[in-house]
């Protein structure tokens, strides 16, 4: 069966969850949900606190837009599977999930390798931290880790649109890449560039960004050990949200291998619960771990809170009419 523009390609995995998908649905709407509103709430406050135009938060939120992106190109078409007899996916529509799920992938490790970057420099050359991360640098690494997954990706996806499919169904709740590969008609030297091409992208925009990040950490553990207490619970302090983040997307990169691995021999509830843990949880600790480690985010989060309630209490009091005994016993 040749590939050509305009098939659907169907989800199988949703037939055989019967009446689970009502209490699926409302799961993944609610973490859904709450994700997405608490890290734009997070966004708010570093866009609108100018104490949080610092590098840290800079890439901070940067990382924050690539969970959005992540959850955005895959949950909501999930929902509208779940909630519909349609289980289905144009062919076009699949891969643009799976180019933006990829750039969700790529993004997070080259912006966590970023902030390790960052915070070595912070605590291992704090003299120097203002020239080597300045505004031109920043912006320039802010590039450097979009811009590298964006184009990069886009040749996987290239080479994975002109490969010939063989059947248009998938054990799947969402689109992937090797899904799309699986299906494809025997093994054509493209279908063989395309394999060659990802583990490349793999090692270049996932190994060697772990590697880096360990190495970082491992230098700022060897300079902690060699300062007082104070200083190695500040660094902690200022490195712990970032360590959190990156071992659990780790985990969840980890259980993405399995799952495009071995996901035609598992059963469909371990199919579900890896589909979750790879897309939809990552984003939701972004808003938590440093909603709750980081001092100063706690602090802007307070004072724009304040703001909020003392404007809506404004609002409603000069909305309200004082009686007039009120403003004549106010007045004696």
């Amino acid at each position: 069966m040749n590939k050509s523009v305009g098939f659907d390609l169907v989800f199988s995995t949703y037939e055989s969850l019967g009446p689970r998908k009502y209490v699926l649905t409302i799961f993944i709407f609610l973490v859904y949900s709450v994700a997405t509103l608490a890290n734009i709430f997070i966004m708010l406050v570093i866009y609108l606190e100018s104490s949080l135009h610092k590098p840290m938060y800079i890439f901070l939120f940067n990382l924050i837009c690539c969970g959005l992106l992540g959850s955005s190109a895959v949950w909501p078409k999930v929902l509208s599977n779940l909630l519909t007899d349609l289980h289905t996916s144009s062919y076009e529509g699949c891969l643009l999930q799976v180019y933006l799920l990829s750039i969700y992938a790529a993004c997070t490790y080259s912006t966590l390798t970023v902030m390790a970057y960052d915070r070595y420099i912070s605590i291992c050359k704090p003299l120097q931290y203002h020239n080597i991360m300045n505004p031109s640098k920043i912006k320039i690494w802010l590039m450097l880790s979009n811009l590298i997954p964006v184009f990069s990706v886009a040749g996987q996806i290239y080479l994975t649109s002109r490969i010939p499919l063989c059947s248009h169904s998938l054990n799947k709740l969402f689109c992937d890449n090797l899904s799309v590969i699986n299906i494809s008609c025997g093994t054509s030297s493209l279908s063989l560039l395309s394999n060659v091409y990802g583990l490349l992208i793999i090692v270049c925009l996932s190994v060697l960004p772990t590697f880096l990040i360990v190495v970082s950490y491992a230098k700022i553990l060897s300079v902690s050990l060699k300062v007082s207490k104070n200083s190695q619970s500040k660094a902690l302090g200022t490195c712990i949200p970032h360590l959190i983040i990156f071992i659990n997307y780790s985990i969840a990169t980890i259980f993405s291998v399995i799952y495009n691995r071995l996901t035609m021999i598992m059963p469909n509830e371990m199919n579900v619960f890896l589909s979750v843990q790879v897309t939809l949880l990552p984003p939701l600790l972004h808003p938590v771990i440093y909603g709750v480690r980081t001092k100063e985010i706690r602090k802007c989060t307070a004072k724009i809170t304040q703001r909020l309630c003392a404007s809506t209490n404004c609002y409603y009091t000069s909305k309200l009419r004082v009686p007039k005994i009120f403003a004549i016993s106010g007045s004696l």
